[in-house]
């Protein structure tokens, strides 16, 4: 488990009771991770034993859906961290530790492995496709979908002097996306958050067992090609073109329904780009995290490509008719 290190970040205070509870007395507690909820993670070391400290903070943060998801992804062959200890009043858990290979940075020192490496984030997806999901997950259909677009009109808009068409809005999407919502695929367990800097290279393990899947807790049962989307459009690298159009073929080669599949992925991508760009947009105005600011122009990179595709007309069309050029990238030029 990795991440952008944050070196001003302090252990909760009851934290080396908990490591002393389970075996870690006198461990070295580091800096590892935030992001962008509650939650905070540290590597704890311990002589030659490493493991990570996920602090997730009641009653902002619940761990449980973290355990539940980890567990349930252990038991179908997939690497998730096990979970050392837990104390769940505290929001403390020890996981295991996958080390520092994060798949992000290492496609950025080696990109010649991109491909190799997104047919395996692809297996991944096809491996967990191939499994009821988790009864207990929340569902993740049409009305979800819908409710979180409306992120773009509450706070994107906002933002850049905007006033748009609501109703015209909701009504442009639900046609693009109601079809996706009654083709018959699915549900599968979705990760969400599926993308290069939530996946661990965990030596000395291969296959889709090489890949150490992270930041699952707000995992859901839906539409199978979400996920596809959420890695193949990175919100925070770029994905070539090729790369992506190879695996959602390599996707279908293995599950079928490629008439369905196609629609699905570029409406969702659609759908998730959208909302990324208001759940931004928000992480600054409200949560005083402006660096979320400079992803945005490759946020509408990826969403003019997804509003090209044949099927996505009227929410293209409600764009150019609300959202002019000089509401898109232009105000984020600087951040970028």
């Amino acid at each position: 488990m990795a991440g952008a290190m944050a070196s001003g970040m302090i252990p909760p205070s009851s934290a080396p009771k908990f490591l002393a509870s389970c075996g870690w007395a006198g461990a070295e507690i580091l800096p590892l991770a935030g992001d962008a909820s509650f939650r905070r993670y540290f590597r704890v070391r311990h002589g030659d034993r490493t493991a990570v400290l996920m602090d997730a903070p009641p009653p902002h943060e619940d761990p449980r859906p973290f355990i539940t998801v980890a567990e349930w992804l252990l038991g179908h062959g997939l690497s998730a961290p096990e979970i050392l200890a837990r104390d769940l009043e505290k929001g403390l858990l020890l996981l295991s530790d996958f080390g520092s290979a994060r798949l992000r940075e290492h496609l950025d020192e080696d990109p010649a492995r991109e491909c190799e490496l997104y047919e395996l984030a692809t297996d991944v997806l096809v491996h967990l496709h191939q499994h009821e999901p988790l009864e207990s997950l929340p569902v993740h259909g049409l009305e979800q979908w819908l409710e979180e677009l409306k992120l773009f009109t509450d706070w994107y808009c906002p933002a850049v002097g905007l006033t748009v068409d609501v109703d015209a809005y909701r009504a442009a999407w639900t046609r693009v996306l109601d079809p996706v919502s009654h083709d018959g695929l699915g549900p599968v367990t979705v990760l969400r958050d599926y993308h290069a800097e939530n996946v661990m290279l965990v030596e000395g393990r291969e296959g889709i067992a090489h890949f150490g899947l992270l930041d699952f807790q707000d995992a859901l049962a839906g539409h199978p090609a979400y996920d596809l989307a959420s890695v193949l459009e990175d919100a925070r690298r770029d994905v070539s073109p090729s790369i992506e159009r190879a695996m959602i073929d390599r996707y279908v080669a293995a599950m079928g329904n490629g008439e369905k599949v196609e629609r699905a992925y570029w409406a969702l991508a659609a759908q998730r780009n959208t909302r990324i760009l208001g759940v931004f947009t928000r992480l600054w105005k409200r949560d005083n995290k402006p660096h979320y600011k400079q992803f945005q122009p490759r946020m509408w990179g990826l969403l003019e490509r997804d509003l090209a595709q044949p099927g996505l007309e009227p929410v293209r069309g409600w764009f150019d008719a609300n959202v002019g050029p000089e509401h898109r990238v232009a105000p984020w030029r600087k951040a970028a």
